[in-house]
C-alpha cells in the first residue's frame, strides 16, 4: 500500500502540505483534487522519486512499477504503434534478449525467453497497442506515421497511450482528459474502471471523477484529506463542513437562490423530454455544488450585451472545408438570443469546423452565412490562447483593449478570474495553460458578445473555475454553442445538442447518456467493418506468425529439453553405479562384525543420499522424455 506518516511537502520556502497520514490500499482507484498550485502535481513527483518530502515518509512497495504520462515528446522518427508499445519495458527487454539470444543460438535461454513472452501477452502486445491507439482516436493509418508528425495535442495522446501500454501496478494521470474529444474520454473512462492496479489521477471534470474513482484524496489549506467515495460524495462533505462556518452563510443563501431561480427558469422552458430530464437531474445537484464552492476564488458574470438581433446568425444550407473539400454539407442553424447548443460528434467529424464557420473564420462555400445586424460573436479556441502577448501581463492586454477605461475597475475586473496581487502585473508569457485560458475568457467576456463560440473552454481550468464558468453561461442572455468534452458544463449549460457526423449536424434526438450508447453502436460498426475487410489476411498473418513462434518455440524447448535429458541420464548413470557399489558393500556380513560404527554410519548415510537424489531425478526424467513425445517433430 502508499502509506504518508506525518508527511511535509514544500516548494522552496512554502509548504503545500503538513503533517500528512494516510493509507491507500492496493487497487484503489483515487482522485486527487484541490486548487492550482496547492501541491498535486508536486506529490507526483514525490512518488516518482523526482522530489524528497521535507519532513515525515512515503512508503510504497519496492517491487511496484509506476507508470505515468510524459509531459514531453520530443519530435521522434519512431512510427506511433513502436511507440506506443515502448510503453511496455519488459516486453522490449525481452524481445531484445530474444534477438540476441538467436543469433547466439541459444537454445535453452531461446525457450525461457519464448516462455516469459507469453507469460507477459507479448505476442498480443501489437493487438493491445492497436486498441489503445483506436480508443484515442487514432486511425489504422496513423500507425505508422512517425511521432514527429503529430501535432503537440495528438503527442500527449500518444504519451497518455504509452503510458496505459505500461503493465503498471501504479499508475499516475495527470489531467488525462486535456486534448481528448467527448468520445476519446469516454473510452478512457471505461479502459480505467477495468485497470486492475492502483490509480491516482489528478482531474477537473466532475463526471470523470465520479465514473472512475471511488476515494478523493483533497489538499486544502496545507491539509490532505481522504474522502470515501467519488467526487460527488467529497463534495457533499465539504458542504456539510463549510455550512458549519457560519461566515460562508450569506453567500451560501444568495448562491442557492440565484440556483432556484435558473432552474425555475429553465422548468418553464423545458421543451425536449429526454434532454429536459437530464438537465434537470444535473440541476438537482447543483444547489451541493454551490455549497461546495462557495469558497471558490472566481467570481464574475457575463455582462448584457450592448444589443440583440433575432436571430443572430443563420446557416442557410451552407457547406463549409478546406479548399474546395467540403467537410460539412446543407447545414441549417438558426441561433437565437439565449439558445444553448451543445455541438457532439467523433473526433474529425468537423465540430470545430462547424465553430470556425459560425464564428467567420471559414467562409462558406456554398450556401449563405446571415449575420444579424447587432451580431458580436466572442469566439474561445485554443488559438486564442497561444495568440496571447507573452511579453504583456493581464492588466497590459485589458488597457490596451479599453485605454479609457480606469484602470482599478480593470483590476477589480481581473480579480474576479484569481488575478490579484504581482499576477496582474506580471507578463503572460510564463502562466500555466490554465491561468492562461482564464486571461483568454476575461478578455472575451468583457468583450460582452451575443454569441458566445467555445470550442472546449475547459482544458486547463480547475474545478473551481468551470463551476464559476458554469454559473456564468446559465446566467447570461447571449446565445451559447459549445464543444466539449465535460458532460457537467453540457448538461448544466445546454437545452440543445446537435450531432455533427456523415458530413451533416443535425439535431440529436437524446441526452449524453444515449450519445454515448450511439458511440458505442459507432465503434462496434467500425470494428466490424475492419474485421470484415481484413479478416482473412489478419487470419493468414496471424496464424503464419503463430505457427512460426509455436515452431520456434517448440524447436528450442526440444533442444533445451534434450539436453537436460541426457544431463540426468549421465547422473542417473553415476548415482546408481554408486548405489549399487553401496548396497554391495552393506551386504557383506563382515562389515557389520567390524568394530569401525563410524565407517557403517558413513556408508548407510550415503546410500540414503543417493536413494534422495535418483527418485527425484527418475521422475523428472520421465516428465522430460514425456514432454519430448509430445512436441511435434523438427
Amino acid at each position: 500500500m502508499i502509506q504518508l506518516r506525518n508527511l511535509t511537502l514544500a516548494r522552496g520556502a512554502e509548504p503545500l502540505v503538513e503533517n500528512a497520514s494516510l493509507q491507500i490500499h492496493p487497487g484503489w482507484k483515487v482522485g486527487l483534487t484541490g486548487a492550482n498550485g496547492c501541491g498535486k502535481s508536486s506529490f507526483f513527483a514525490l512518488i516518482r522519486g523526482e522530489l524528497h518530502a521535507d519532513a515525515g515518509d512515503l512508503d510504497l512497495p519496492a517491487s511496484w512499477a509506476i507508470a505515468h504520462v510524459s509531459q514531453e515528446t520530443p519530435a521522434l522518427p519512431d512510427a506511433a504503434l513502436e511507440f506506443a508499445l515502448d510503453g511496455d519495458a519488459e516486453l522490449r527487454a525481452v524481445e531484445r534478449e530474444l534477438v540476441e539470444a538467436e543469433a547466439k543460438h541459444e537454445g535453452e535461454r531461446i525457450a525461457l525467453l519464448h516462455g516469459r513472452l507469453q507469460d507477459i501477452g507479448g505476442y498480443a502486445a501489437k493487438a493491445r497497442a492497436a486498441e489503445l491507439l483506436h480508443g484515442l482516436g487514432f486511425s489504422d493509418a496513423d500507425f505508422v506515421r512517425p511521432v514527429s508528425d503529430f501535432s503537440g495535442g495528438w503527442r500527449v495522446r500518444l504519451n497518455l497511450a504509452r503510458a496505459l501500454m505500461a503493465r503498471s501496478d501504479l499508475l499516475l494521470l495527470d489531467e488525462p482528459t486535456n486534448h481528448l474529444d467527448l468520445d476519446a474520454v469516454l473510452w478512457l473512462e471505461g479502459w480505467l474502471k477495468s485497470y486492475p492496479g492502483t490509480l491516482l489521477m489528478i482531474s477537473h471534470d466532475r463526471d470523470f471523477l465520479d465514473a472512475v474513482v471511488g476515494s478523493i484524496l483533497h489538499i486544502e489549506n496545507r491539509q490532505m484529506r481522504l474522502y470515501t467515495g467519488n467526487y460527488s460524495a467529497c463534495e457533499r462533505a465539504r458542504a456539510a463542513y463549510l455550512a458549519g462556518q457560519q461566515s460562508m452563510y450569506d453567500k451560501q443563501q444568495r448562491e442557492v437562490a440565484a440556483l432556484h431561480s435558473f432552474i425555475d427558469r429553465f422548468r418553464a422552458k423545458a421543451s425536449k423530454a429526454r434532454q429536459a430530464q437530464s438537465r434537470l437531474k444535473a440541476l438537482a445537484r447543483m444547489e451541493e455544488i454551490a455549497l461546495a464552492h462557495v469558497d471558490t476564488p472566481f467570481s464574475f458574470r457575463f455582462a448584457e450585451p450592448a444589443g440583440m438581433s433575432d436571430p443572430l446568425l443563420q446557416l442557410d444550407l451552407a457547406a463549409v472545408g478546406y479548399g474546395n473539400t467540403p467537410i460539412l454539407e446543407r447545414l441549417a442553424l438558426t441561433l437565437r438570443p439565449g439558445g444553448r447548443v451543445g455541438l457532439l460528434g467523433r473526433n474529425g467529424a468537423g465540430k470545430s469546423t462547424l465553430v470556425k464557420l459560425l464564428a467567420g473564420e471559414l467562409k462558406p462555400l456554398s450556401g449563405e452565412r446571415r449575420e444579424g445586424r447587432n451580431l458580436a460573436v466572442g469566439y474561445f479556441a485554443q488559438h486564442q490562447v497561444e495568440q496571447l502577448r507573452p511579453d504583456e501581463s493581464p492588466i497590459q492586454h485589458l488597457i490596451r483593449a479599453e485605454p479609457t477605461t480606469r484602470e482599478q475597475e480593470l483590476r477589480d475586473y481581473l480579480g474576479g478570474f484569481d488575478f490579484r496581487g504581482d499576477m496582474v502585473g506580471a507578463p503572460c508569457g510564463r502562466f500555466s495553460g490554465g491561468e492562461k485560458a482564464r486571461l483568454v475568457l476575461a478578455l472575451l467576456i468583457r468583450q460582452r458578445p451575443n454569441l458566445l463560440l467555445l470550442d472546449e473552454p475547459t482544458n486547463h481550468l480547475d474545478l473551481e473555475m468551470r463551476e464559476a464558468l458554469t454559473l456564468a453561461l446559465q446566467e447570461t442572455e447571449a446565445a451559447v454553442v459549445v464543444v466539449s468534452h465535460d458532460r457537467h458544463l453540457l448538461r448544466t449549460t445546454c437545452d440543445e445538442l446537435w450531432l455533427v457526423a456523415d458530413g451533416r449536424a443535425t439535431p440529436f434526438d437524446g441526452d449524453l447518456d444515449d450519445y454515448a450508447a450511439w458511440l458505442g453502436k459507432q465503434r462496434g460498426a467500425d470494428r466490424a467493418a475492419e474485421s470484415g475487410k481484413d479478416a482473412d489476411k489478419e487470419a493468414r498473418q496471424a496464424a503464419r506468425v503463430a505457427s512460426e513462434a509455436a515452431r520456434k518455440s517448440a524447436v528450442a524447448t526440444r533442444r533445451a529439453l534434450a539436453k537436460e535429458a541426457d544431463k540426468l541420464e549421465k547422473q542417473l548413470a553415476q548415482w546408481h553405479g554408486d548405489k549399487a557399489q553401496l548396497d554391495e558393500r552393506l551386504a557383506d556380513p563382515a562389515l557389520y562384525a567390524d568394530a569401525d560404527r563410524e565407517k557403517l554410519a558413513g556408508l548407510l548415510k550415503r546410500q540414503a543420499e543417493l536413494v534422495a537424489l535418483i527418485e527425484p531425478a527418475e521422475t523428472r526424467w520421465l516428465e522430460v522424455h514425456e514432454t519430448l513425445e509430445a512436441l511435434p517433430v523438427e
